[in-house]
């Protein structure tokens, strides 16, 4: 399990290429800079832009292999921006160069330490990690004569490469027993997996001839499943909840998924509500490529573990339908309280006065917290905008300003394909619609209708790709790092709402919509139609009727 590069030696640019780069970053052309330091590398009809875009990508590449994702951002930054952050990325180079050597992690790829010859030769028996290496060929003498294409000089070499780091061999004797049992990665980054953990020897697998899957193991499995779902939001949330399980089977009960008895389920319905141990499994939400990486924020709620195991019931009863298991240990499985009801979840939502105090430190990011400009913007845009219309992170993600419209009536709203593939529209009040004039203003773009791009993304990307718009992990973490924030600055004087604003998630923005617009005064049937909780099966006349006020009802809401 490691989140290194594979396959290949990173190697740190020579003196030349990062003098190069270096006159580059201080203002000269590439042409300048290559023919100045590069000129005797240069290959025929290589050019100067290529030459200089390769030394950054290695730098890029080097700062990953040293876990270092922070610099390898530096390198990154488009080439009209270069002025101002060349200096930046040449902090970062001495940085790089002042880290200590790399020492080899047994679950490194062969390709990063050993020869390419001997590389292709231990690939050929499907051994691709140091782990592979130590733990499958036995410690004997002339081990290697079982290996095709290696002979004595390339097995001296790797035993000369272990004898110079003893501390491999005894961490590989142990990986079964000690990777399983404490470290806890994306299952994208599990590596191979021994055949008593991976689910091709699963106690309850069903006869292979009888099945419709190609999986051989657990994980191919769930693929396929997840393979069936085209809705990215659903593909996220479905691939958590199984990945989890997984997690939790390998590492807690050291068996694969399709081994999971109804007793193994039950244990796991407790451990959705306390994951334990603790400091294994929770942690502060973190990019997948972190190394302090966790599966859980926190405990589940008891609707969250209701759906939890209401996702992976689904899983199972699907895997036996195409024969792949014998039976489904989530059967019957319930959780007490986890019953979905009618009414609005506001205990996940602020009060007026705490809105008004958390919006408040919003608009001093720039001065007061170090936010640049444009990510404040961008951020205010984001709360007022969903706090007025009540739209999902999704639904806000996707949306372009093609699905702003005007009806008959003179009634604005934001027409969109909500959960479950749903069309639907949600009505624009004047706080939502004056938030993205200004929002548009800031962002350079024209604010009459007439002269829109259709395509223009309504959240923006803060990089060089506008048009590429907000990706929904990324404004998860945005609102997430506001929430933050606030809660960092409110902690002395009102812990409650510190706290409260440290749980929080994106979704608080939408109950908050909803709890506010019925205390002030719009009907219960109006939230629920503009939050498309349920359908309206009624004539289209009394649709049309129920649209405008609707529509009323949440502008008077939301001056």
């Amino acid at each position: 399990m490691t989140n290194r590069p594979t396959a290949t030696h990173m190697d740190f640019p020579d003196a030349a290429a990062l003098a190069a780069l270096r006159a580059w970053h201080a203002g000269l052309s590439t042409r300048d800079a290559v023919s100045r330091y590069l000129d005797d590398a240069r290959a025929t009809g290589q050019s100067s832009r290529g030459m200089v875009s390769k030394i950054r990508r290695q730098l890029a590449a080097y700062a990953r292999y040293r876990l270092r994702e922070d610099l390898a951002q530096l390198f990154e930054f488009p080439a009209a921006e270069r002025a101002a952050k060349g200096r930046e990325a040449d902090h970062a180079i001495e940085t790089l160069r002042g880290l200590p050597p790399p020492a080899p992690a047994i679950s490194d790829d062969i390709g990063l330490w050993l020869a390419p010859t001997a590389v292709e030769a231990l690939r050929a028996c499907d051994i691709h990690t140091l782990a592979d290496l130590t733990v499958r060929i036995p410690r004997r003498r002339q081990w290697w004569r079982g290996i095709s294409g290696l002979g004595v000089a390339g097995a001296r070499r790797i035993e000369a490469f272990f004898a110079g780091h003893p501390q491999l061999t005894a961490r590989a004797r142990a990986l079964i027993e000690a990777e399983p049992r404490g470290v806890i990665v994306p299952w994208e980054k599990m590596g191979r997996l021994p055949h008593e953990v991976d689910g091709s020897l699963g106690q309850f697998r069903a006869p292979r001839e009888t099945s419709t899957l190609n999986a051989d193991n657990d994980y191919a499995a769930v693929q396929a499943w997840l393979g069936l779902h085209e809705s990215p939001s659903t593909l996220r949330a479905y691939r958590k909840e199984a990945e989890r399980l997984i997690l939790w089977a390998i590492i807690e009960r050291g068996r694969p998924l399709s081994s999971l008895t109804t007793e193994d389920a039950t244990a796991y319905r407790n451990f959705l509500r306390q994951p334990a141990p603790r400091e294994r499994w929770v942690g502060p939400a973190r990019p997948r490529g972190a190394t302090d990486w966790k599966p859980f924020a926190d405990g589940l709620s008891p609707r969250s573990a209701a759906y939890s195991l209401q996702v992976l019931g689904a899983l199972f009863r699907w895997l036996v339908q195409q024969r792949y298991v014998l039976a489904n240990p989530f059967a019957g499985i319930k959780v007490r309280g986890g019953a979905k009801t009618a009414a609005l979840d506001v205990s996940h939502a602020f009060s007026e006065g705490e809105w008004l105090l958390t919006r408040s430190i919003a608009d001093g990011l720039e001065w007061s917290y170090g936010w640049e400009a444009s990510a404040a913007q961008r951020l205010r845009f984001i709360l007022d905008f969903t706090y007025a219309t009540g739209l999902r992170a999704s639904e806000l993600v996707g949306a372009t300003l093609r699905n702003v419209e005007t009806d008959v009536h003179g009634d604005h709203w934001l027409r969109l394909v909500g959960k479950g593939a749903k069309a639907g529209r949600v009505a624009l009040p004047t706080m939502a619609r004056n938030a993205l004039d200004r929002y548009l203003v800031e962002r350079g773009l024209p604010v009459t209708r007439a002269l829109w791009d259709p395509t223009t993304p309504i959240v923006g990307n803060l990089g060089s790709d506008e048009a590429g718009g907000i990706t929904g992990a990324r404004l998860w973490m945005v609102i997430k790092r506001f929430f933050g924030t606030a809660a960092d600055q409110l902690e002395a004087e009102r812990p409650a709402t510190a706290e409260k604003l440290r749980r929080a998630s994106p979704h608080w923005l939408r109950h908050t919509h909803a709890t506010h617009a019925l205390a002030r005064g719009a009907e219960l049937t109006t939230v629920r139609d503009n939050l498309r909780h349920a359908s309206v099966s009624t004539t289209s006349l009394y649709l049309h009727g129920d649209d405008v006020k609707r529509a009323r009802q949440m502008d008077d809401a939301f001056q």
